[in-house]
């Protein structure tokens, strides 16, 4: 079997979920929402990577899945996750506090649940491969 790039991508979408589940377990809820966001990239990328031999340099979900043609519920997830892109990170991005601070459990369960069902649905069009 040929080596295919977008098998790491999901390896590493699915890591970064995992990660993202023992983060919520230490309350660390502004970094569960930017590696959620990270997974459902990765994942998407992956899938743009397999069906389309194509690599998206850009780093929106939402985007990526509206050029693969994506259901729209999933897009809207995707919407939801990007989001957590930069603010999540950056403490210019508030007027105020560290990002960490700004975000709650609810958040960051929500980011987790679109991101498991981003990559559920990425791996049900990568079909055989896994």
């Amino acid at each position: 079997m040929s080596y295919d790039k977008h098998k790491d991508w999901l390896d590493e979408a699915e890591d970064d979920l995992s990660s993202a589940e023992i983060l919520l377990r230490e309350n660390k809820y502004s970094k569960v929402c930017f590696l959620s966001q990270q997974a459902a990239e990765k994942a998407v990328k992956a899938l743009s990577i397999a069906k389309y031999g194509r690599y998206d340099e850009i780093h929106s979900v939402s985007e990526i899945l509206k050029r693969i043609n994506a259901q729209k519920d999933i897009i809207e997830m995707g919407e939801i996750l990007d989001r957590y892109y930069v603010p999540t990170r950056y403490p210019n991005a508030w007027p105020y506090g560290a990002p960490f601070k700004h975000y709650k459990k609810k958040d960051a369960e929500e980011a987790l649940e679109n991101a498991r069902r981003i990559i559920e649905y990425v791996r049900s069009q990568i079909e055989g491969d896994y």
